[in-house]
């Protein structure tokens, strides 16, 4: 079954933007709506996302002064919770991602043609990613969206 199949026939899903997947690791809230919620509804983000996330994470946790082996555990179980995207499943819608998010940060395309691919909305707290076409929600509205399941 593709990702799209799995979207579809539960009718509950999200694309995780990276700062989404740091979030989850740095602090507890989402790490727990994400534990909460992922019985009924699909998570998925590009593996560009998990990357980005595994690139930051250590500079981040090494300015707070704490030990990097946990949070990046951490950020491995999340992939039992997340499904990791390979840019070939949504490649194809690169071109119109990267024309509606271009006068922002065009380096957020993979998140934008996932969502399209997927027609699901996006879960970010990066303002480059509103008004392009899709709904997005923030952390702290993400509640709302799962009211109906």
């Amino acid at each position: 079954m593709s990702f799209s199949a799995v979207a579809v026939e539960q009718n509950k899903g999200l694309v995780l933007d990276a700062n989404i997947l740091v979030r989850a690791v740095l602090g507890k809230r989402v790490g727990d709506i994400l534990e909460r919620h992922h019985h009924h509804a699909d998570f998925f983000s590009p593996e560009i996302c998990f990357e980005e996330a595994l690139e930051h994470l250590p500079t981040i946790l090494k300015k707070r002064g704490v030990d990097p082996s946990e949070a990046l555990e951490t950020l491995d179980h999340l992939q039992t919770l997340v499904h990791p995207v390979r840019v070939t499943s949504y490649r194809k819608l690169e071109k119109t991602a990267r024309s509606r998010i271009r006068s922002r940060d065009e380096d957020d395309w993979p998140v934008l043609a996932l969502a399209l691919s997927l027609n699901l909305p996006i879960w970010t707290e990066d303002q480059d990613l509103f008004g392009v076409g899709i709904a997005t929600w923030t952390t702290d509205r993400i509640e709302l969206y799962f009211e109906d399941v």
